[in-house]
């Protein structure tokens, strides 16, 4: 059976203008739209435009852009596995394919959003874009699909389009309209067009959460058995999802997720929600995998799963990440059992070994700044974070540099290989098992942007953790966790 003998399209009007076709924002924007549609507060249907070569829309066409979305992990305790059909998507185009009727899009009086996942190379200036015909980078397109609209209606101020990003990049929404701003100078375009696109345009920065796996390669059939019709766009996520909009202007009214119960916050400020993600599921991620994996687990479910590891796990976050976060603390906590929730998800595989590429510069963006909080705030080392910073060194700890990256060994002989810059790599291979190796890595501000021997005691102590970790990490772990 096909999906579209389950389901149909609703004849909506286009308010949505989409650039992305991808796993991400179908199990995230489309389907959260797709609730809200259905609950009557938004009724308004999603043109998708696809905005590179790389691809093929022939699915979309053959579904009648209909698609399943699967939600599956653990939530509030409970192992969850949901289906749903997704009927939001009213169009798929090819931007440069259906060039025509991809700008004819600028003309639709009911178009109100653009949606936009481009990954985080896509917000960039290329100043030798160009305007004739469809320009290449991303902020090109949007800036020549804003001028035809502009002229479609006259510059009208009621026509302008509220942007909402979702690239991983901070303050996506402000970098793309400088992008379209810079554009439209090199371009010499109208100065009636730019007042347009600063006072009657919402550029929003957004950030957002969500795993999605997408389609389920090697076990599709199966899948689909289970769905009962075939479908070649399904789409696999986590039940987890966080949509935090930052803008000047209050645009829920026009959006009202929030009021269906849907995870979207409205705020004139990202940055604690930021913060909150990056310290305490980043965080969490990167204080523990390295000592998690060497000492002997491969994924995260099991991390959780095994006694001392989740006990570390669950007690780096509660005591030592989540007091620093500056949000309300029940806020923080609730967001804190999510993620171990998260962690424990039994249908996805995450390699520890995958989340650690690039752990140095991690390590500083992720773990840093919930140290130095609870060094200011407590006036003494927090003992987990310190740890998590010796199961580093001892990660990293081998002289085996090759091209591929730097080769090392677990304590029970297999061998793994250590994959970051190459000049980390390089300093490690070059300073493992010196006398002063371990106050050269604390000194090393090009890695830290700091010397953390400043900090009274840290380099002693992780000194004394790294000669534990490397001697036998699970004496290591039981005596750190008393």
């Amino acid at each position: 059976m096909n999906i579209k003998c389950k389901a149909k399209n609703a004849n909506l009007p286009v308010k949505v203008l989409q650039f992305g076709e991808g796993n991400f924002l179908r199990a995230f924007v489309d389907y959260m739209l797709d609730i809200a549609n259905e609950k009557g507060v938004f009724c308004g249907g999603i043109a998708i435009v696809k905005p590179i070569s790389f691809g093929s829309l022939d699915a979309f066409c053959e579904q009648d852009n209909l698609y399943t979305v699967l939600l599956r992990g653990k939530e509030n305790g409970n192992v969850v596995n949901d289906s749903r059909i997704i009927t939001s998507v009213s169009k798929a185009l090819d931007c440069k394919d259906d060039y025509d009727e991809y700008m004819e899009l600028a003309h639709i009086d009911t178009l109100r959003f653009v949606v936009s996942n481009t990954t985080e190379a896509g917000i960039v200036l290329d100043e030798n874009d160009r305007f004739e015909g469809l320009p290449s980078t991303y902020p090109g397109k949007l800036t020549k699909f804003l001028y035809e609209r502009f002229k479609a209606f006259s510059g009208d101020k009621d026509k302008g389009l509220i942007v909402l990003p979702v690239e991983l990049i901070e303050n996506n929404g402000g970098k793309l309209k400088e992008c379209v701003l810079a554009l439209s100078k090199i371009w010499n375009l109208p100065k009636e067009f730019v007042n347009w696109v600063t006072e009657c345009n919402i550029f929003c920065s957004t950030l957002v959460d969500r795993i999605v796996t997408g389609y389920p390669r090697g076990y599709a059939d199966k899948v689909c058995e289970q769905l009962g019709y075939e479908d070649k766009l399904v789409d696999i996520g986590e039940p987890f999802a966080l949509w935090v909009i930052e803008s000047d202007k209050d645009i829920s009214g026009e959006l009202p997720l929030d009021k269906i119960g849907l995870p979207v916050v409205f705020t004139n400020d990202q940055k604690p929600y930021r913060e909150r993600k990056v310290r305490v599921l980043n965080g969490a991620h990167t204080a523990s995998i390295l000592a998690g994996y060497l000492y002997g687990i491969d994924i995260v479910r099991d991390c959780m799963a095994d006694a001392v590891m989740g006990k570390f796990v669950r007690d780096v976050v509660n005591e030592e990440i989540v007091p620093q976060v500056n949000l309300p603390r029940d806020d923080v906590k609730a967001f804190a059992n999510s993620v171990f929730e998260r962690f424990e998800n039994p249908f996805i595989d995450h390699a520890l070994l995958s989340i650690s590429l690039n752990s140095v510069s991690k390590w500083k963006a992720r773990v840093l700044p919930s140290f130095k909080d609870y060094y200011g705030n407590n006036g003494k080392l927090p003992r987990l974070i310190t740890f998590s910073f010796a199961a580093l060194l001892a990660f990293y700890s081998s002289n085996d540099l090759r091209e591929d990256g730097l080769y090392a060994k677990r304590p029970a002989g297999d061998e793994y290989t250590v994959r970051d810059d190459r000049a980390v790599l390089e300093f490690f291979a070059q300073n493992v098992g010196k006398d002063d190796f371990v106050e050269k890595v604390c000194k090393n501000t090009a890695f830290w942007g700091e010397d953390l021997t400043a900090y009274k005691d840290f380099c002693d102590t992780v000194s004394y953790w790294y000669e534990k970790i490397m001697k036998d990490i699970n004496s290591a772990l039981t005596e750190v966790l008393k």
